[in-house]
């Protein structure tokens, strides 16, 4: 077992099986945060399987060789505490939310769900259902909708480009042995992160997770997941696809950089000036000055291989035309001039602060734990990441905003009336 103190209260252990484990001591709470981040997603997906990934995270909850579904549900919500999962492009996580005390509950009861899946013929019927009544929520919620179209469009070639949930048709064609083939080759101990923050110790965790088999044995026979090299984006297309809504939905998005890549601060400070609120450009132009829409925002999403950038507004289907126009302007307005003098000083404090206001829960500290190893980047403690964003300098800003703001660059996708 290698174990290093990456910071005062921050330990990561890498096994001889390969999973790795971070923790954070937060020593005034009463609870613990605990995920398993499986690197198995959406990303890894051949187009025919599109939706495994999502299916098998709910399939997992179905029951397990010692628990019922409804035993799952009870595990943790009978003492209080919360449990969940998600699908991502890159990763498949379960996490708990509980009081400290029953840390080892939860890590039973997620280590169950991982590991020891049932993936029964007669639950996959039923669960095949869910999944085709959550797409068609998604259909039913057109500021949803439009966001998978503008992946398709940036991607039409690339698992990146897919939709997590997966279609009607792939969803309908997957099979158990479709979902046991993926859990064989994905959810083994060196494919998986383990995070958790709270009051909880590091040598409290490795206790727990060796009795729970995560360092026995070699970490399994899976290779793993690779995903396919990731090519640019489509650029500086329209997209425009018929719904009949009360508003236009309209995403302007084009492809960044990856999670490990520090110009990721400067998007961050960018998107926060650009729509980041109700003090943002496109607020007060769009909404305040112009009234042309409730929603607006600025949007940034990074991934272990790429990142997405961009601008979402909703608008009625006869000043949809005018709200584009508004937001080219202002895009390139900030592709031209950048950020400088004041302006750029309280940009790069807006951004400081809620970096800081994001990790006041153990929930936020784990989640950021887990992305070191999930994508890739060494570890940073806040004050390098808040001393990152406040040594951004003029020059690097208007790099990025050049590059990454240039209106010609921005994919539009339109969704509503004709």
């Amino acid at each position: 077992m290698e174990t290093v103190r990456l910071d005062r209260d921050i330990f990561q252990t890498t096994a001889p099986t390969g999973v790795i484990v971070l923790s954070e001591r937060v020593a005034s709470v009463r609870s613990a945060a605990v995920g398993i981040w499986v690197r198995s997603a959406s990303a890894h997906e051949p187009r025919p399987k599109m939706g495994v990934s999502h299916l098998l995270e709910h399939m997992v909850f179905k029951g397990t060789e010692r628990r019922s579904a409804q035993e799952i549900a009870l595990a943790l919500e009978s003492r209080g505490g919360s449990l969940d999962a998600y699908t991502s492009r890159d990763t498949t996580a379960f996490q708990a939310r509980v009081l400290d005390s029953d840390l080892p509950r939860a890590l039973d009861v997620l280590t169950d769900l991982v590991r020891n899946p049932v993936l029964r013929s007669s639950d996959l019927e039923l669960e095949r259902n869910v999944v085709l009544e959550e797409i068609n929520t998604v259909e039913d919620t057109p500021d949803d909708q439009v966001f998978d179209l503008v992946y398709q469009t940036l991607w039409p070639k690339h698992s990146y480009g897919y939709s997590i949930l997966g279609t009607r048709d792939t969803v309908s064609a997957l099979s158990t042995d479709d979902l046991k083939q993926l859990h064989g080759r994905a959810y083994f101990p060196a494919n998986c992160a383990i995070a958790a923050a709270g009051n909880l110790t590091h040598e409290q965790l490795l206790d727990l997770l060796g009795k729970q088999g995560w360092f026995d044995g070699e970490g399994g026979t899976g290779k793993g997941e690779g995903a396919p090299p990731v090519p640019p984006a489509v650029r500086g297309v329209e997209a425009r696809h018929s719904k009949d809504s009360a508003q236009t939905h309209i995403v302007f998005a084009t492809d960044t950089v990856r999670y490990a890549d520090r110009r990721k601060y400067a998007l961050l400070v960018l998107g926060n000036v650009f729509g980041g609120g109700m003090s943002s450009r496109l607020f007060q132009r769009i909404r305040e000055e112009l009234g042309l829409a409730y929603a607006i925002y600025a949007f940034t999403s990074f991934y272990r291989e790429m990142g997405v950038a961009g601008v979402y507004v909703g608008t009625q289907p006869k000043t949809a035309a005018q709200a584009a126009a508004a937001i080219r302007a202002e895009y390139a307005k900030l592709a031209r001039e950048g950020l400088a003098g004041d302006a750029l000083a309280e940009a790069k404090q807006q951004t400081q602060g809620q970096l800081m206001l994001s990790l006041e829960s153990p929930s936020a500290r784990m989640y950021r734990l887990a992305s070191f190893p999930v994508y890739g980047e060494p570890y940073r403690s806040l004050d390098q990441v808040v001393a990152e964003v406040a040594g951004l300098t003029e020059k690097e800003i208007a790099d990025v905003a050049a590059e990454f703001f240039d209106p010609r660059r921005q994919t539009v996708v339109w969704l509503g009336k004709e």
